[in-house]
Parts: C-alpha cells; structure tokens; sequence
C-alpha cells in the first residue's frame, strides 16, 4: 500500500530532498528566505483553499471539511505553476552546482502542489463521483505534461548530474548521498537523458499513459458500483447473521430496504462465496467480481491493457532497455525479472501441488454429500470453508464472533505501544477536520516523553464512490531537514458495516489485512529521516514491514486480551485458539496460488513483445502453459488489475508481495527464537531501528543484514506455508550489486 496522488508524477521528482551542507549553513538560510517571499508572492494571487497553509492543532491539518471539487483543477494548475517556477529558479542558478543550492530547493519546492493533491487523493479513493472523475480526467494530462517538464529540463538535471558526478568528493553525509543517488536514478531512469524526437516521443507516451490509467481506473469503478445484487430472505441460506445484518443495512442504505445487498466488492464477495449455500447465486456473485473491466462494454478495459502494454515497451525501448520489467526493476531488490522469476518459479510448484490437495479433499466432501458436482472456482471457499470444519473442526463464523473491529483495532494500538513505544489517543471530535462521517483520528504519541509523532486517520466502511480493498496513505510526511514535520498518516479499509448498534464482525482474512495496513502506517509514524526523499520505497520492499506486522494478530497477548465474544464478552476459548493455529497452514494452495498467478502473468506481460497483444488471449494462454489449477483463478484478473495497470507503482513488481514474504518469514524466526518471543525487547528495539525508522535512507538488503546479521532465504516462506524446502541452490533475496 504506499502516497496515492503524489506517487502519480510528483513524488519521485520533487521528493528531491536534502539539507544544506555544513559549511553552507547561512547561504541556505538566504534561499529559503527568497524562495518562501517568492512562493509568498505567487500564493497572494490564488486564495483557493485546497493550496492554502494547513492551519489549526498538530502542526496544521488538511481542511478535509471544506473541500469543493470547484477548487480542485484550479488548484492543481496552479500548484504546478508555482511548483514548476520554483524548478525553474533552481536551474537557472549562476552558481556552481552544490547540496544546498540545488537539492534542498528542490526539496521545499511543491509545498502547494503537494497540499492540493493531498485533497485529489482523498476524492481519487475515498469519495469518488462522476463529476469528480470528469476533472480526474481533464487533469491526467496535466500531470503528464508536467511530470515532463520536470524530468526534461537539461539544466535542471545538469545540476544533478554535477552534483552526483562528485558525491564521494563533497562532504556529504550518508544521508545526503542516499538523497543524490534516489534523485539522479529517477531522472535518469525517467527520460532525462534523451534529446530530439525522443524526448519528445517519451512526453507523448507519458501524456497517453497518464489518461489510460485514470480510464482503465474509472472503468472498474464503475463495475464495481454497477454490478450489485439484491437478495429475497429466501436466499440466505448458509449465510451467517452478522453477515444477513450487514447485508440488509448495505441495502437500505443503496435505497432497498428489506432485501439484502452483495456488492461488487472482495468485502462482500469473499463471505458470501464461502457460505451461501446457493450455488448458482455464487456462481453469479463470483462472475460478477471476475468479470470487472472485462464485459465487453464501454468498461471493458483489454484495449487499453494492450495499448498501455505498448506505450510502455516502446518508452522503455527509447532508453535502450529490452523490456519494462528490466527496465523497472533496475532499482529494486530484486534487480532483474530473472532473479523475480526465480523466486516465484521455486514456490509455483508447491503450490499448485498443494490445491490439487485441497481440491481433493473439497471434491470427496461434495460426493459424499451426493451434491453432483465437480469442483469450479465458485465452490472453492465455500467447500474449503467445509473442508476446514472436517480436518480442524474448525468454523470461521465462530471465530468470527471473537473478532469485533473496535478491539481490532485497540490491540493493534496495543502491538504499537510495545514494539514502537507509540501511544494512540483519540482526538476531540470536531478538533480535525475530516471529509467523512465515518471517519475517526487518534494523536500518536511516545509513551515516555509524551512527544507528538503524528496523527492517525481511519476510514474503515465501504460506501459508494469508495475505491475497493484495504490501504494506508500519508498525507504528511516525516522529515527534519526545514523544521520538523510531523507524520499525517491514514488506514483505510472497505468493511460492511453492521446493523445499527451491532459490532462489526471481520473474519481472520480480513483481521490480517487490517495488521497488514497498519504495518504502512507504522512504517510512515516510525520514520526518523531528515530528508522527504528518504519516505520512498523500494516496492519489493514496503510490503515487508507490513506484512511482517500480521504476525502479530496470533500472538498469545493479543488473543487473550482482545478476542472476545461480540455477545458475551468471554475470551476466546483455548481449544479455538488450538483449532486456529493448528490450521495456519489451511488453504496456503488456494492463497499462493491466486496470487502468484497474477504475479507471473504481471512479469510475462512485461517482458514479451507486446505488438498486437490480445490480453484476454495472452492471460488465458500464459496460465494454461503455467498448469494453472482450473479450480481456481488469479487473485486480480488482467481486465481488473489495477495495481499494473491504473498506474505505475506494482507494474512488473507485483511479485514484490512474495519478495517481502521472504523477508517477513525470515524475520519472524528472528522473533520465534528469542527469548522474549514476538515482544522481545531487543528483537523489537533492532527491526525499528534497522527496518522501520529508515525507511528508504538505507539499502534495503544493508538494512535488512543489519537487523538480521545475514541475508532471508527461501526456506522460512516454505516452512511457514507448510510446502517442501526445494532443491539447494542460491535462494536468498539480497540485492546483487
């Protein structure tokens, strides 16, 4: 999960951060005084709200509860102006190229910019509407015009280079050069190298691009809301009553009461396919959900795949890669789609092996209820849900009565408090703004001295408009560089909320994935770099910070103290406990599998020659050749896969999932082996130092040896998901250098 609209076009240009030079302190000093008159004077002739200085408690808040759509395009235009003026100060400097001169104004430029698209964000994925996805629309090329202008000024990065070029010889330190070798990579992975018509062809693509994405974004949207179905009592059978409640109240709320809504959404699809008992109704409901961008209507989103998927290689081609997924995976820990490729391949195996196994068991409990059925990808969870009753004795609506979201959430503040020292305090209602009733805030706080870290929003339900899925966004940075900034950090999440006064009851799935998320915002609260450049991340390597934070859902402090019956208030009982662990490796065919499906078919269609792709036929093709289970399908089909292809940040690296889960399960046998188990102190006191307060000023691979004492290898993954160790040969995730 990482910055939603920042990470579009300005984040990785204008997170160029960096902090004077010790022995050019007072020239400093004089630019940021000319820059912030200059600034001054430009943001006099723009009264818009959305670029204004945040004000009030905290360091200054975003005025969530005053933000018009009217203002927004204006705004963002704006914004860029003033943000591509400040560049343009920076480059024409006279003076010899120097940290302070050229980096650290690059830093502070596109303070207002980055304000108005705090706001973008919150109406790109929390509060979406037509008219909204109208402007969206208008302004995807803008943003690639002007991610262009930024990434092609020659003089700009000429300054760059110069400072790069010497790095070793100026008196930097470790964080400085950490901030030179990010920026130049992205300008010069970024087009800032090329001249003539290819400079100008590479502006083009990017334009083209920028559109699709917000096409391709908007075409799933629109499934997701359009594509709702409405239930009788009749029915519900099978369906467990929290979820019935949950359901009626969805549908009063669309303008149905007294039916029963399933949305076009994994928060309502997953239940409903694991325990309704009408099959052809799953049948439906799972079509619905598979089918998103992929109806052949005016959503259907395989044209835009393949034109994305050529504008791409063409764009990388410009710069003299073979392929995108070289290309994008230069700077990652994974360095090459071959050593990505790999790791997958190694796990592939397994765990196809693995669902023939689980298909096995759910096709002997169908015979033996005479059900006259073979296995399709509709049945899986709902005979795997039988499956698990049979093998464990184990009943996920049970343990679903012990998983209340309200206390979710507090033993989450609760693994914070031990591992980060971190302390969560509900703000006064009314004192920070917020763009939704539904949405909550807490002050963070060290527990010892009382310091203020940050603020932490949370946007739990699904409502219209609401993208789908769980994730975690800032909306301010850490950084110390200019004055101490403190962290603006959200969790947002699409649970179905319950009948009025009723808890809302999550599944274990579903609990995990709230850890998950707010391992991200632990990661954001925890930074301690001086440069905003430095909150970056390593995409195969974010996911493991937050990955690795699941683990704490099943430790023994958090079942005794915050598992407790919806109705009774009783502790989840210690036989249940037993079931739930004993189980942990239940179903890791179905879970690998799915989703490494879309892992490889993301890497394949980045490194093929897409000229004359037809994606449905290539998707088809690729996971038949795979020996892809028909049993079941790939966790985010192509037509709906969003994380490749409603922008950048996942293409070729949704393999990053299993990169980190390397790191995750190597780490977690870091925590098992010691003393003090998941809350050993000086386990704890190493990953924030080594792994979370660093965030991106350090080597991924260096920091993960400095917490570790050595590189992960594969073989922790394969003990965790209870698959067979392969064949020795090189398995570690280190970066090769």
């Amino acid at each position: 999960m990482r910055r939603t609209m920042i990470a579009l076009s300005i984040a990785a240009a204008l997170a160029a951060s960096g902090c004077g030079e010790k022995a050019q302190k007072d020239e400093n000093v004089k630019d940021s005084v000319k820059a912030e008159q200059s600034k001054n004077a430009m943001a006099q002739q723009s009264d818009n709200l959305l670029l204004a200085d945040w004000i009030g408690p905290y360091g200054g808040v975003p005025a969530f509860d005053k933000m018009e759509l009217e203002d927004l395009k204006p705004a963002i235009e704006k914004g860029i102006e003033m943000s591509l003026a400040e560049l343009k100060a920076i480059a024409a400097d006279s003076a010899k190229p120097t940290f302070a001169n050229t980096i650290v104004p690059m830093e502070r430029s596109g303070a207002e910019l980055g304000r108005a698209t705090a706001y973008y964000g919150i109406w790109a994925a929390n509060m979406s509407s037509p008219e909204f996805r109208k402007v969206q629309q208008e302004l995807a090329s803008i943003w690639a015009d002007y991610e262009s202008k930024i990434y092609q000024n020659k003089a700009l990065f000429k300054r760059i280079k110069a400072i790069y070029d010497q790095r070793d010889s100026m008196d930097l330190d470790a964080e400085q050069k950490r901030v030179v070798d990010l920026i130049y990579t992205q300008f010069s992975t970024s087009g800032a190298t090329l001249e003539g018509e290819a400079k100008e062809r590479y502006a083009e693509i990017n334009k083209r691009l920028a559109e699709l994405y917000t096409t391709f974004s908007n075409n799933v949207l629109a499934d997701e809301e359009g594509y709702d179905i409405f239930l009788s009592k009749e029915q519900l059978a099978g369906l467990p009553d929290s979820f019935v409640a949950a359901a009626a109240a969805m549908a009063e709320e669309k303008g149905e009461k007294g039916k029963y809504a399933i949305t076009n959404s994994r928060s309502s699809m997953d239940p409903f396919l694991t325990y309704s008992d009408n099959r052809e109704l799953r049948k439906q409901v799972w079509t619905n959900y598979y089918s998103r961008g992929d109806n052949g209507d005016e959503h259907d989103n395989n044209a835009l795949i393949a034109e994305i998927l050529t504008l791409r290689d063409e764009r990388v081609g410009l710069q003299g890669f073979d392929n995108y997924a070289q290309w994008r995976l230069q700077d990652r820990m994974a360095k090459t789609p071959e050593r990505a490729m790999e790791l997958m391949e190694a796990v592939w195996p397994a765990a196809v092996a693995r669902v023939k196994e689980e298909v096995a068991d759910m096709q002997a409990v169908a015979d033996a209820e005479k059900a006259n059925i073979t296995i399709e990808p509709w049945d899986y969870r709902y005979y795997a849900e039988k499956v698990r009753k049979d093998k464990y004795d184990l009943n996920s609506d049970e343990v679903k009565q012990y998983l209340q979201l309200d206390n979710l959430r507090e033993a989450m503040f609760y693994v914070a408090g031990e591992l980060f020292n971190f302390e969560f305090t509900p703000v006064k209602e009314g004192s920070v703004p917020v763009f939704h009733e539904d949405v909550k805030v807490w002050e963070v706080t060290d527990k010892t001295s009382g310091e203020h870290i940050g603020l932490w929003y949370l946007d739990p339900f699904a409502r219209a408009g609401k993208r789908s899925g769980a994730w975690a966004t800032m909306y301010r940075d850490h950084s110390t560089f200019d004055g101490k900034k403190n962290v603006l950090s959200s969790n947002n999440s699409n649970f179905i909320k319950g009948a009025p006064g009723e808890p809302v009851l999550v599944s274990w799935d579903d609990a995990e994935t709230f850890f998950h998320e707010f391992g991200h915002a632990l990661h954001f609260l925890a930074s301690n770099v001086t440069y905003p450049t430095l909150n970056s991340g390593v995409r195969d390597y974010t996911e493991f910070q937050s990955q690795l934070l699941e683990r704490w859902l099943s430790t023994d402090a958090v079942i005794d103290n915050y598992l407790v019956h919806y109705k009774t208030g009783e502790p989840i009982p210690a036989d249940l406990v037993a079931k739930i662990k004993k189980a942990a490796k239940f179903n890791q065919g179905f879970a690998t599998t799915e989703y490494l499906a879309s892992a490889l078919i993301d890497l394949k269609f980045h490194t093929v020659d897409p000229k004359g792709i037809d994606p449905d036929k290539f998707e088809r093709e690729t996971l038949e050749k795979l020996g892809m289970p028909k049993e079941l399908v790939m966790r985010h089909r192509t037509p709906h896969f969003g994380h490749i292809f409603s922008g950048e940040g996942y293409s070729a690296g949704y393999y990053g999932y299993m990169w980190a889960d390397v790191l995750t399960s190597d780490a977690s046998e870091a925590f098992a082996e010691s003393k003090g188990g998941f809350y050993d102190k000086n386990v704890a006191a190493k990953l924030v130092k080594h792994l979370f307060a660093p965030r991106n000023a350090v080597d991924p691979a260096d920091a993960y040896r400095a917490f570790r004492g050595r590189d992960a290898n594969i073989e922790a993954l394969m003990r965790d998901r209870g698959f067979p160790i392969p064949e020795k040969k090189e398995s570690s995730v280190a970066a090769k250098n």
